[in-house]
């Protein structure tokens, strides 16, 4: 509404490992980016800045969606202030990583991101610190993006990831519904203060 040059991405990636359907490696992280938006939508919020769902290919083969994406967005100009990718299963979340090209920055919007821990803590979001965003996000990196991925609860993740059992019925509604609505506050709260 006020700063639309201004972009944040929300994304997961489309394709997935061939031994499952891939529901939780990436189509929960699809589904919960796209309920970002329609969260938004649905309760009538116009963020001040940009909020776009990118559902990247390609990234369990050489992610070359998410370089041509974060090409494509330089060629452009386009000022991505963050990247949110979900791509670590559709479990109930625990907080987000972050990163950035220079470890000031990464810094400086860490402490921004502990000043949101009061009302992201209600939620069971307690887990805030530097380290590995995501395969799609990361390359938005180089263009000036803070780059942050969501954390879910880890203990059930390698019963699925790549393997046969990667199936729609291994997919908690709520879990999945709770990380949707962690991306979704996070962006929003992005959106409104910036770093």
């Amino acid at each position: 509404s006020e700063l639309p040059d201004e972009k944040i991405i929300i994304g997961g990636h489309l394709d997935s490992w061939d031994n499952g359907e891939g529901a939780h490696d990436d189509g929960a992280g699809c589904v919960q980016s796209i309920e970002v938006i329609r969260t938004l939508k649905a309760l009538g919020i116009q963020p001040t800045r940009t909020i776009r769902c990118v559902l990247f290919m390609n990234e369990e083969n050489g992610a070359k969606g998410a370089q041509e994406y974060a090409s494509w967005a330089r060629k452009n100009g386009e000022k991505c202030i963050a990247a949110i990718e979900s791509d670590r299963g559709g479990f109930s979340p625990r907080g987000f990583t972050m990163e950035t090209a220079s470890d000031s920055v990464t810094a400086k919007n860490l402490a921004t991101l502990q000043q949101y821990r009061p009302i992201l803590e209600q939620y069971g979001l307690h887990m805030f610190e530097k380290g590995f965003s995501g395969v799609d996000v990361k390359y938005l990196k180089d263009n000036g993006a803070t780059c942050l991925g969501l954390v879910p609860d880890p203990q059930r993740y390698f019963n699925y990831h790549h393997t046969p059992n990667d199936t729609f019925d291994k997919i908690n509604e709520r879990e999945l519904k709770l990380g949707a609505a962690a991306m979704s506050a996070l962006a929003y709260l992005i959106s409104e203060n910036g770093w």
